[in-house]
C-alpha cells in the first residue's frame, strides 16, 4: 500500500484510465474530474484538473494518520460521472517540522494544525514568479536567509511602474496586446476591443501553472506560507475584467490545483476597491465560490487601498490592510482588532526603499518601528523592499523586491528577524495590548491568561526618555531587560518591585521587557 506523510500531497494523475475517454474539445471545460476521499475521521471531496497530454490530476491533503479509501470518477458535461479509479493509501506521522495548515488561534492570532503557534512576518514580491527563472531561483535563496514566513505573490501578471514589460508566463492560452496599444490612464487597463488580446479565459496554460506548483511547493517545504493573490487591477491583458463564470472556472481550478497545499491562503484581491469592473456584490460572489469549493477552509482575506473592507463577513477569517493613513497604519491595529475581532495583518505599511512613490521610500528604521508597533498593538506587519539602482545586467530593468523579488538590499530583515525571535519566547506565544499608564498603547502582555500580568513588552517608538518609571503592587518582582531593537541588544536591568524606574538611553526604538520572577 502507498503512504504518504500527514498534510503531505497525495497527488493521483490519471492518463491510461482516460484512454477511452470522450474528453471533449477543450478537456478543462468539457471534462470534469470527480475524487471523494475517506477515513475513520474525515470525508473530503475534491475536483481534479486537467494538466495538459489527455492528463487529469487530484491532488488530496489527509488531515489525519491511518488508513484512506478514495474514488474517482469523470464525465463530459452533461453526462452521468464514471468511476476511473478506486484506491487506498496509509498515511503515517508527519515530516519533522511540518505542522499542518493554518488556522486562527485564540480569535486575534494563528497556529498550525498540531496546535504549534505561528507568528506571522510576510514579505510582499508581487510578480516574482512572472520573471524569469534566474530570478526565481534568487528570490528562494533570498528567502531562505530572510526572517520571512509569508510571501504574496500573484497569479496574474502585474503592469504597473518600475514592471511595464511582458511576464515570462500568461495564466491562459492566447496571445496579449502591446503595451503601445494600452489606455495609459486608470493603471494600463485593457481596451475590451483591442484586437490584439486574444484569450480564451476556459484553457489555462501547463507552462505557467508548473511554475506556480514548483515554487509554492518549494515555500511549503521551506515552511513558508504562499499567500495567493487571486485577482488584482493593475492589468492591461484583461484578466481582471473576466465575467463571473470565467472567475468561477479560474477559482475552481485554482482550489482544485492547489487546495491541497497546507501553506496557501487567499487573498481574493490586491486592492479590490481600485477595480473599474468588479463590485462588492462581485467579490462577494467569488468568497462564495471559494468557500464551497475549499474543502480545507484555508484562511481567506481581502485587500484594499483606499477602503477598508468589511472583515466583519463570515467568509473573512483575519484582517489584511493597507495604510489609509500615511502616519497612523500601524498606530491603528489595536482599534482595528476591537472593531472586527479578528487577527490583524497589516501586510502594507509601505516599503523601504527610494522610489519616487511616497509609499516607496521608509527608512529601515520605520520600516522596523511598524513591526514593534504593530506587536506591542496585538498584530502582525508585513515588509516590503523597493530600493533604487539593482539593474539586470542583460535587460537593463529595475529589479525592485516588491515586484520581482531576487535579492533584499535594505536594512530592516536582520532586526525583523531579531522581533520574531524576541515573539516567540513571549510566555503563552501570544501578545495583546496592556495599556499600561503612560506609554499610549504601545505596549502588551502575554494574551495567555497563565502569564497575562506576568510578561510585558514595552515600546518608545520614536520617542527617546531618559528613564521610564512602573508600579504594578508591592509585592510581584519583575526582571527588566532594556532591549535595544536597532542596535539588536538586550541588557539586563535587574529585579525590580514596587514603584520603579528604569534608565534609559535617550535615544528611540528602545523596549522594556518585564517578566515576573518567583521570590
Amino acid at each position: 500500500m502507498e503512504t504518504i506523510k500527514q498534510w503531505g500531497i497525495f497527488e493521483v494523475v490519471l492518463a491510461e484510465e482516460l484512454r477511452e475517454c470522450a474528453l471533449g474539445d477543450n478537456p478543462y471545460a468539457d471534462y470534469q474530474i470527480e475524487a471523494s476521499f475517506r477515513n475513520e475521521n474525515e470525508q473530503k471531496k475534491v475536483r481534479g484538473f486537467y494538466r495538459g497530454d489527455r492528463k487529469f490530476a487530484v491532488r488530496f491533503m489527509p488531515s489525519f494518520q491511518g488508513n484512506y479509501q478514495y474514488e474517482i470518477c469523470g464525465s463530459l458535461t452533461g453526462e452521468a460521472p464514471v468511476c476511473l479509479k478506486k484506491g487506498e493509501f496509509a498515511v503515517e506521522e508527519p515530516e519533522a517540522g511540518v505542522h499542518g495548515p493554518l488556522h486562527v488561534e485564540k480569535q486575534y492570532h494563528f497556529a498550525y494544525a498540531d496546535g504549534t503557534p505561528y507568528i506571522e512576518c510576510g514579505t510582499t514580491c508581487y510578480a516574482w514568479l512572472h520573471q524569469s527563472e534566474e530570478m526565481r531561483r534568487k528570490t528562494m535563496e533570498t528567502l531562505s536567509q530572510s526572517p520571512f514566513n509569508k510571501i504574496r505573490f500573484c497569479v496574474f501578471p502585474k503592469h504597473y511602474d518600475y514592471n511595464l514589460y511582458e511576464p515570462d508566463t500568461y495564466p491562459y492560452e492566447g496571445t496579449p496586446c502591446s503595451i503601445e496599444n494600452i489606455n495609459k490612464e486608470n493603471f494600463g487597463e485593457y481596451t475590451p476591443d483591442n484586437p490584439e488580446n486574444h484569450w480564451d479565459f476556459y484553457r489555462f496554460s501547463e507552462k505557467h501553472f508548473a511554475i506556480m506548483d514548483c515554487y509554492i511547493g518549494e515555500l511549503m517545504e521551506q515552511g513558508i506560507e504562499a499567500d495567493i493573490i487571486l485577482f488584482h487591477p493593475y492589468d492591461r491583458w484583461g484578466f481582471s475584467q473576466m465575467g463571473r463564470e470565467a472567475d468561477a472556472f479560474y477559482l475552481r481550478y485554482m482550489i482544485a490545483r492547489y487546495g491541497a497545499y497546507r501553506n496557501v491562503w487567499w487573498s481574493l484581491a490586491n486592492e479590490y476597491d481600485l477595480f473599474r469592473k468588479k463590485t462588492k456584490e462581485d467579490f462577494q460572489y467569488i468568497a462564495e465560490v471559494i468557500v464551497e469549493e475549499d474543502c480545507y477552509e484555508h484562511l481567506r482575506s481581502i485587500h484594499n487601498c483606499f477602503n477598508i473592507y468589511d472583515f466583519t463577513e463570515d467568509w473573512v477569517t483575519h484582517c489584511s490592510l493597507q495604510r489609509t493613513e500615511i502616519y497612523t497604519s500601524a498606530a491603528l491595529t489595536k482599534t482595528w482588532r476591537e472593531k472586527y475581532g479578528k487577527p490583524v495583518v497589516l501586510d502594507e505599511v509601505g516599503y523601504e526603499g527610494n522610489i519616487n512613490h511616497f509609499w516607496g521610500n521608509l527608512t529601515a528604521e520605520e520600516m522596523v518601528r511598524l513591526f514593534w508597533m504593530a506587536a506591542v498593538r496585538g498584530g502582525y506587519c508585513g515588509h516590503g523592499e523597493t530600493y533604487l539602482g539593482n539593474r539586470d545586467a542583460k535587460t537593463g530593468r529595475e529589479l525592485l523586491w516588491w515586484s520581482h523579488g531576487g535579492e533584499l538590499y535594505g536594512e530592516s530583515g536582520k532586526r525583523l528577524q531579531f522581533l520574531m525571535d524576541l515573539l516567540k519566547e513571549v510566555p503563552g506565544y501570544y501578545l495583546k495590548p496592556a495599556n499600561l499608564r503612560g506609554w499610549n498603547d504601545n505596549d502588551a502582555t502575554a494574551e495567555d491568561e497563565r502569564y497575562e500580568g506576568k510578561y510585558y513588552l514595552c515600546y518608545t517608538g520614536n520617542y527617546r526618555p531618559g528613564f521610564r518609571d512602573f508600579y504594578f503592587d508591592d509585592h510581584t518582582r519583575f526582571q527588566v531587560s532594556v532591549i535595544d531593537t536597532w542596535n539588536m541588544t538586550i541588557e539586563d536591568a535587574g529585579i525590580h518591585s514596587g514603584k520603579f524606574y528604569i534608565d534609559l538611553p535617550s535615544r528611540p526604538y528602545m523596549a522594556i521587557r518585564l517578566q515576573a520572577v518567583e521570590r
